[in-house]
């Protein structure tokens, strides 16, 4: 299930992906028929052109570090 702000499901995704990569669409098009913007439109197309119908699935939006972290050792305190 896609978080609130998604513009489009996953099905969405990979049919603007494959009008851009499959079809040919110009990006700014896909991106209006679509209503996302061209980054988006970008990000997803190459997504697609890497991973596949794979690369369309939902994403955690979690960082993957936290560098400002306090350490461990320091909360044990």
């Amino acid at each position: 299930m896609p978080h609130r702000n998604a513009p489009l499901t996953e099905t969405g995704r990979l049919r603007l992906a494959r009008c851009v990569v499959e079809d040919g669409w110009p990006l700014r098009r896909a991106a209006e028929r679509f209503q996302v913007s061209p980054t988006t439109a970008q990000r997803w197309a190459d997504r697609y052109r890497r991973f596949g119908k794979a690369g369309m699935t939902d994403r955690s939006s979690r960082p993957h570090t936290s560098p400002r972290r306090t350490p461990t050792r320091t909360e044990r305190r």
